[in-house]
């Protein structure tokens, strides 16, 4: 049950990531503005630290012998995050992102739990804080961006 658990919890990750990477992609190339240089710049290092994400849960994976999805079909019956769809302003891509990001620290938080004190796999849990410290970074400042707290 532990080994489904853990499975179950890295693949949604694993998808989340490669629709957030895509996501990502759209809008540094779509982004207009007077922000332009800043999120053109800003999307490029989020995708590619999205990137690292994605490769670092599907290793766990393989090294629990798990399978990790591997395809844009099992990403998008896995994930948890909507894609981007169209071109938008560039505030909204930042909002759009930090509703993503938020869903993606409030799952891990959970995941986090679940793998300490269910299915007693505390490396995959370090694994998951490391990222959500990432996470939670970004979208503090994010919401600097936006003048939000």
């Amino acid at each position: 049950m532990a080994h489904k658990q853990t499975t179950e919890i890295l693949n949604r990750h694993v998808a989340n990531w490669n629709v957030m990477f895509v996501k990502l992609h759209n809008y540094h190339w779509y982004v207009k503005g007077p922000d332009f240089f800043t999120l053109h710049e800003k999307f490029e290092e989020l995708y590619n630290e999205s990137a690292e994400h994605i490769d670092e849960l599907a290793e766990r994976l393989l090294a629990l012998k798990g399978k990790p999805i591997a395809s844009m079909k099992g990403y998008l019956e896995k994930t948890t995050l909507d894609e981007a769809e169209g071109e938008i302003e560039a505030k909204d891509m930042v909002r759009a992102l930090v509703k993503d990001f938020d869903k993606i620290s409030n799952e891990l938080k959970e995941d986090i739990e679940t793998l300490e004190d269910d299915a007693d796999d505390e490396a995959t849990a370090d694994m998951l804080i490391g990222i959500r410290q990432s996470v939670e970074k970004h979208n503090w400042m994010m919401r600097a961006y936006l003048g939000e707290k």
